[in-house]
């Protein structure tokens, strides 16, 4: 099985592939994990104690941590510096974006939460090695510290990995997540431009008819047979202590199949889309939606049924890859606002309302197709240019 998606670093992709592993090399890479799992948890100590002493607690601060911690235990030493070493960046990072958050005053709704500590029965294991952490030879993944394993090769590498990171589901599947250099594969210039609005009741209404997004519903879809292995394992669940029975966890393991299969429809739903879209249009609106807030509302279960936050970044991830422009529009008033004029309306229009009115020129539009003419308007594009007009600066071809 092979997945592409975006990597941390511009230009870059990651080639996610399966892996064979054999009950040694699991093993081996349980106890890395566990190694793992005690720095980044060392460092959610340390960090939580100079925060709250208002210190300054870096990576430098974190590498010393390190280094001490692996001369005086025998038992870290016997694992490799490499995966232990980026577990530490990745806390940096992590905890850096909740500080800049905080800094930033953002609500807490939209804000990074804090680095939490790592359990074993509930993390699944995350190894990440760079480049002098791992190679590949003979259809093989060699690691640093002598595990290796079989890579389900589906398709070839487009060019030498420069990381990977090895991590476990929770069915229990392995894989190998490869960060690869990419170039722009550009697509044919079509002189076209669109505006995207996302909501509940459709994932994604445009300015083109024939590229709206309906609510594919792969949820509400397998929600009996979730029901139903959800009451098994309600039915089964083990007194506190004491071990879950083989029942409860073959219920359990079912519910996660259903899970992992929703989760790939809809990534397969919202690649198929953005890839339409990127094929036809060369700029794109984009509302700058951040569903966070609908988990708190009644419309939470449509809402993430709807994968909206999935199917925006497959969107941008498409659009950077085959060079088209994105515009990311804040999504403040876009409801209110007239595509026509630019009149705001005085007060919100409320849910049930489903077409705009104009009071100031009389436009009539249905409430989603004029938030997505806001997204252009507001991206200084041409709204006509995407119902089959041409935008700013295109010149038609002249009768014969």
């Amino acid at each position: 099985m092979m997945t592409a998606d975006a990597a941390e670093d511009a230009g870059h992709a990651r080639y996610t592939y399966r892996l064979r592993v054999s009950s040694t090399a699991t093993a081996a890479l349980e106890a890395e994990w566990a190694r793992c799992r005690w720095i980044w948890n060392e460092c959610c100590a340390r960090s939580n104690k100079a925060y709250a002493e208002d210190e300054k607690c870096g990576p430098a601060r974190l590498d010393k941590m390190l280094t001490g911690a692996r001369t005086a235990n025998a038992w870290l030493r016997q694992g490799s510096s490499v995966p232990q070493q980026q577990t530490i960046r990745d806390f940096a990072k992590s905890r850096a974006k909740a500080l800049k958050d905080i800094k930033a005053k953002l609500p807490v709704r939209q804000r990074a939460g804090m680095p939490r500590c790592k359990k074993k029965y509930r993390d699944d294991p995350t190894l990440n090695y760079t480049r002098n952490g791992f190679r590949l030879k003979a259809g093989r993944l060699h690691l640093a510290g002598g595990a290796a394993v079989t890579v389900v090769w589906s398709r070839d590498l487009p060019a030498d990995p420069t990381s990977v990171r090895v991590y476990r589901d929770s069915l229990g599947h392995w894989y190998a997540s490869f960060a690869v250099p990419v170039s722009t594969q550009p697509l044919p210039v079509t002189g076209a431009v669109i505006g995207i609005d996302w909501g509940v009741k459709e994932t994604a209404t445009t300015t083109s008819d024939a590229h709206d997004l309906p609510h594919a519903q792969h949820g509400r879809t397998a929600a009996a047979r979730l029901a139903r292995y959800q009451k098994q394992m309600a039915r089964r669940k083990p007194a506190r202590g004491k071990a879950a029975s083989k029942g409860y966890r073959t219920a359990s393991r079912a519910a996660a199949k259903v899970h992992k299969k929703i989760a790939r429809q809809r990534q397969d739903t919202a690649r198929k889309w953005a890839k339409a879209v990127v094929r036809d249009f060369d700029q794109l609106a984009v509302e700058d939606f951040r569903p966070k807030f609908l988990a708190r509302s009644t419309m939470a279960r449509k809402a993430a049924d709807a994968a909206i936050g999935a199917t925006k970044t497959a969107l941008t991830e498409m659009a950077r890859k085959h060079g088209r422009i994105v515009h990311l529009v804040h999504p403040a008033h876009t409801t209110m606002d007239c595509s026509e004029c630019g009149a705001r309306a005085k007060h919100a229009l409320p849910l049930s309302e489903r077409t705009y009115a104009c009071t100031a020129c009389g436009a009539v539009f249905p409430r989603d197709k004029n938030s997505a003419r806001v997204m252009l308007v507001r991206a200084g594009l041409n709204p006509a240019g995407a119902d089959g007009g041409r935008p700013l600066g295109v010149q038609l071809p002249e009768a014969a």
